[in-house]
């Protein structure tokens, strides 16, 4: 049945979602229940728009969860978010407005751990260089120097085994790699699955692993998690793949290692600050492959994901339980 226009609730929708054509279809999913004000309509007339807002539809970090504009919606119930790392909401301030805020974890594991694994085999084969080489003008023979590291039989060292982890040792698993894994807690039920060894501390996975995959959520713990030490323990031989957040990485540290070959390479999905500047030296690397935060970027998942942050804001608007609720810790 046609919900009446003035009948639905109101949503801001962050900055990102205007911008992106593919975005635009899947607004439509979001007008079936919700009057969608964008956030530059927002802010030619805040005054009209705060009072009717109840939900915020975001995708990453967004002037829309700055402290100031929160305040200002009387009416606000939650912020749904997209996707699941919620590093750029304040949970505790939020839930002192008495606003919820959601995400979308288990959408997301499978796309971003494809993109983990693309990371992984492009840079270990040269993949990238490889097709500069054989697109270039200049190239008249193909005997330049594309000899990579074989992907079957070696060791891969996941840090954080959530979802995201689980996906990445299962995918390991089909290239015949030997798995270990670091993680707050262990999972016996997970290691027998994918057939993955627990490591009790991460420095003897830096030492051993070929491949060290970064799969954990960003939080004050593992903020700079991988500094200059972290990477003096792994091989020279050793390639870092990071698709969980770029501040899970000491940046400075990592240039270094790659200029000195204290590890071999870094195949990145996230950087800090995203875009990196123009002039960054991550950027004039050729031991560096990086893409810029794609990991959930398929049609699939973001249709998954919209439709998982529509499910969240209904319920939190209409007081019922909410599938995908983040508590302050």
């Amino acid at each position: 049945e046609r919900v009446m226009e003035e009948d639905k609730p109101c949503a801001l929708i962050s900055e990102l979602w205007s911008e992106h054509a593919y975005l635009k279809e899947l607004s439509d999913l979001l007008k079936q229940h919700f009057h969608t004000i964008s956030y530059r309509e927002f802010l030619q007339n805040p005054a009209l728009h705060a009072p009717k807002i109840q939900a915020i539809f975001m995708w990453a970090p967004s002037s829309a969860a700055e402290p100031s504009l929160l305040r200002s919606l009387p009416s606000l119930k939650v912020i749904a978010n997209g996707g699941a790392g919620i590093d750029h909401l304040d949970l505790p301030f939020i839930a002192s407005l008495g606003v919820k805020v959601t995400n979308t974890p288990g959408v997301v594991s499978d796309a971003t751990a494809d993109i983990g694994m693309g990371l992984l085999l492009a840079s270990a084969r040269k993949i990238v260089q490889g097709h500069q080489v054989a697109v270039d003008p200049k190239t008249n023979n193909l005997s330049s120097n594309l000899m990579g590291f074989e992907v079957t039989g070696s060791t891969l060292g996941i840090i954080g085994m959530g979802h995201i982890g689980y996906k990445i040792a299962q995918r390991g698993k089909g290239f015949e790699m030997k798995i270990l894994y670091y993680n707050r807690s262990r999972s016996d039920e997970d290691e027998r699955a994918v057939g993955a060894t627990y490591c009790e501390n991460m420095d003897d996975l830096l030492r051993r692993s070929d491949f060290v995959m970064l799969a954990v959520n960003l939080t004050p713990e593992t903020t700079g998690l991988i500094g200059q030490r972290e990477l003096s323990l792994m091989k020279p031989t050793a390639t870092l793949v990071n698709v969980s957040r770029g501040l899970v990485v000491d940046q400075d540290a990592l240039v270094k290692a790659l200029q000195s070959g204290t590890i071999h390479a870094a195949a990145l999905d996230v950087t800090h600050p995203e875009l990196l500047p123009r002039d960054h030296p991550l950027l004039g690397l050729l031991n560096v492959l990086i893409t810029p935060h794609v990991g959930t970027d398929t049609y699939q998942t973001t249709r998954r994901m919209v439709e998982v942050m529509v499910e969240n804001a209904r319920a939190a608007v209409n007081g019922l339980p909410i599938p995908n609720e983040v508590k302050p810790q």
